[in-house]
């Protein structure tokens, strides 16, 4: 296992510090991240389908074509198929995309953030400062990114394809469509909406991660010495941190939704870049369409980070690599 930095001393009160930090350990942060996001993803991916689906559908002679959460999952469920089990997969259309490139994500995600938070640390600071962690939640989300926007943008189109669908026209693997989108478009093709997904994903982490390490650190700590919280204040505080972030940066996943939505139906428009797509649906569908599927990616958004900062902070890979678990910042 790759390890940086000595191990932690503590202060003459017997406080530990944040010079001389324990071993950060990568291997164990990654396999934890990975497992973290498989295991929310699952959980939660049903409204997130949904939660596309009332991104993109448009007001139509004064009607839309979903009423609500509620009925965008009835139209979704009815129009999965003959059987329950057919139904059921269409809830989970394009989640092996998801499923498998959730796991480099998320564990690029958490582990980044640890690492530049380590590395933002200063000697004898014991917390860090809320700059230093906005500065360390923003790089994380940059880095993640780089598998992000292919990830999502395969999402998008297979979430999407029953609101778009043709009658007779076969539904595409996630294989067939991205051979598709790098035949039609070359390999940058796979990171359409790149600006707008590094806008959401960056400001999202920006007020994400400090967020939770403040309501993480108010909570009671683990018996074992760690300085951890219990498991079930991290599981509300990725909850609580992540309803807030994901609130606030709703407009710029609609923004990046619509961009990166490839198959347009017959009234959906093709915007420029993020900025035309702003102006546009602000003139067009009125300002509260910006924050069309708010309680939707609230649902999913919530529950995924809470899940994944408690698997996370469990630290499932360290007890079966058999490694110490190394302590949270």
């Amino acid at each position: 296992v790759t390890t940086f930095s000595s191990q932690r001393v503590a202060t003459r009160s017997g406080s530990p510090t944040m010079a001389d930090q324990k071993q950060f350990s990568y291997l164990p942060k990654i396999l934890n991240g990975g497992l973290a996001g498989v295991i929310g993803v699952t959980c939660v991916f049903p409204i997130d389908l949904v939660k596309t689906r009332l991104q993109n559908q448009r007001i139509i002679d004064g009607k839309a074509q979903y009423k609500g959460i509620g009925d965008c999952a009835r139209q979704t469920w009815a129009a999965g198929g003959g059987s329950s089990f057919a139904k059921f997969r269409s809830l989970y259309a394009g989640s092996s995309v998801n499923i498998l490139l959730i796991t480099p994500e998320k564990a690029i995600k958490l582990v980044a953030n640890d690492f530049f938070r380590h590395q933002l640390s200063k000697p004898g600071e014991k917390k860090l400062s809320t700059l230093r962690g906005m500065a360390a939640g923003g790089l994380a989300g940059l880095c993640q990114i780089v598998i992000t926007t292919p990830m999502e943008l395969l999402k998008i189109q297979m979430q999407d394809a029953g609101r778009t669908a043709v009658a007779g026209q076969p539904k595409l693997t996630a294989t067939q469509l991205t051979a598709n989108i790098i035949k039609q478009y070359g390999f940058a093709g796979l990171y359409k909406g790149l600006s707008s997904t590094l806008a959401r994903d960056v400001t999202f982490s920006v007020l994400y991660f400090p967020l939770f390490a403040y309501l993480d650190g108010l909570g009671p700590r683990k018996a074992d010495g760690s300085g951890d919280a219990v498991f079930w204040v991290s599981f509300v505080s990725g909850l609580v941190s992540g309803a807030t972030a994901c609130f606030a940066v709703t407009p710029l996943d609609v923004i990046k939704t619509r961009m990166q939505t490839i198959n347009l139906g017959a009234n959906d428009i093709r915007y420029k870049n993020p900025v035309d797509a702003f102006m546009k649906i602000v003139a067009q569908e009125g300002p509260r369409a910006l924050f069309k599927g708010a309680a939707c990616r609230m649902m999913v958004v919530a529950p995924l980070f809470g899940i994944a900062q408690t698997v996370y902070f469990i630290g499932v890979a360290e007890y079966f690599l058999g490694v110490k678990k190394s302590s949270h910042h």
